[in-house]
């Protein structure tokens, strides 16, 4: 009988993980589904584009994994019970469930209101593409010289902001940072974030925590009340809830607990990649939830499940950092480089070549989905006898 690995999200973590492991593994051997509530992949990283009007290119599921072996399930997961082995899935047709051996959870995370009073209601977010469609629609109807303030002074806080100034230089825009802006960066990378914000005109409100979101206005902690026709909520990110309501081991932020190899700490027949595992990098710093972190713990898992299947030795490769890459809207970016486990150091790319770096990653990482199976040298092996359906043994589990 084949071995059933069902892979729950399909966003960066979750379609390499499919892809690589159908690469992996001989198809009359293993059942790959590939389980997501959207048809179309979505590149996360561009949703500051799409909120600003852009085109993306379409990438439906079905149409990228035609051919490789992965089954695609167009469904809402709703439950997972890893005591039964089973995913609950809900799509237009009904309720149903699926059995798995093996699972690989990649739910992925979302937008945190943080639990400020009125940022639920009236902030807009780009965190995912219904976010940032709506936004979208928001700011074709604003007028010249509205204001637009982003909150969060994080990555996604300042491409956003970048984005929108770049977009449409008529609107007043602002940017709120519990910090300094860009405090994480390099003294070369915030200067160089401080003038290209400085030629886009946005105006830059530094440590100060936003309160309160009202319809027309923010509010600080010093009790400081900022215009705003739109908002836009960009402080983090909080992962899918359903890992929490199961029996998995998870971290006070919701993801699952995880070892080297992506494995979960308390089911072994479960792996989590992406923003939804709380993996270790270098000197036992939690990974960021990030596309730079999504990719690496896919490849990891896929590896890991693929060696403990077929006998062969399971990888251990510690996952690092080498850049972080910020837009600055369309034509300014800035490369900052780090060290492995993710601190700025002095050196730094900026303007237009950073730029079109940028590009290449984000065109790099969203090609590695597109082709899930391309680019990887074939090393199918067999499944071990008795492995199919009973997953891995008892002596493997505790390893």
């Amino acid at each position: 009988m084949q071995h059933r690995i069902v892979v729950l999200g399909a966003g960066y973590a979750g379609a390499i993980a499919a892809g690589r492991l159908a690469k992996r593994l001989r198809p009359e051997d293993v059942a790959i589904t590939l389980v997501n509530a959207e048809p179309d992949f979505v590149e996360r990283v561009r949703m500051h584009q799409l909120a600003t009007g852009q085109a993306l290119k379409p990438r439906p599921l079905r149409e990228m994994f035609a051919g490789t072996g992965v089954k695609v399930t167009i469904a809402k997961v709703t439950g997972v019970d890893v005591d039964r082995r089973t995913v609950a899935v809900a799509d237009a047709n009904g309720a149903r469930e699926l059995a798995y051996d093996t699972l690989v959870y990649a739910l992925g995370s979302g937008w945190n209101p943080q639990g400020v009073p009125g940022a639920a209601e009236y902030a807009y977010e780009i965190a995912g593409r219904p976010g940032a469609l709506r936004l979208r629609e928001r700011l074709a109807r604003l007028e010249a010289g509205q204001a637009v303030v982003v909150v969060g002074g994080g990555l996604t806080g300042v491409e956003g902001a970048a984005e929108i100034a770049e977009a449409r230089p008529d609107l007043d825009v602002a940017l709120v940072a519990s910090g300094g802006l860009g405090d994480w960066l390099s003294p070369k990378g915030r200067e160089h974030l401080r003038k290209s914000f400085g030629r886009l005109g946005i105006t830059v409100y530094e440590h100060a925590a936003v309160t309160e979101v009202a319809a027309d206005r923010v509010t600080t902690a010093d009790g400081t009340d900022i215009s705003a026709a739109v908002t836009v909520w960009a402080t983090g990110f909080a992962v899918h809830p359903i890992a929490k309501a199961t029996a998995l081991e998870v971290s006070d932020t919701g993801q699952i607990v995880v070892d080297g190899t992506m494995r979960s700490v308390s089911h072994p027949d479960v792996y989590a990649v992406g923003d939804a595992a709380m993996a270790k990098g270098p000197g036992g710093k939690p990974l960021r939830m990030s596309c730079a972190s999504g990719g690496p713990t896919a490849w990891q898992a896929a590896d890991a499940i693929a060696a403990r299947l077929t006998g062969r030795k399971v990888p251990t490769t510690l996952i690092r950092y080498f850049n972080q890459c910020v837009s600055l809207g369309r034509r300014d970016g800035l490369i900052q480089y780090v060290t492995a486990d993710d601190r700025a150091v002095r050196s730094v790319l900026t303007g237009r070549i950073a730029a079109a770096y940028k590009e290449v990653v984000c065109k790099g990482a969203a090609w590695s989905v597109a082709n899930p199976t391309l680019g990887l040298p074939s090393r199918r092996h067999r499944i071990l006898p008795g492995r199919a359906t009973a997953g891995v043994s008892v002596a493997d589990a505790v390893r």
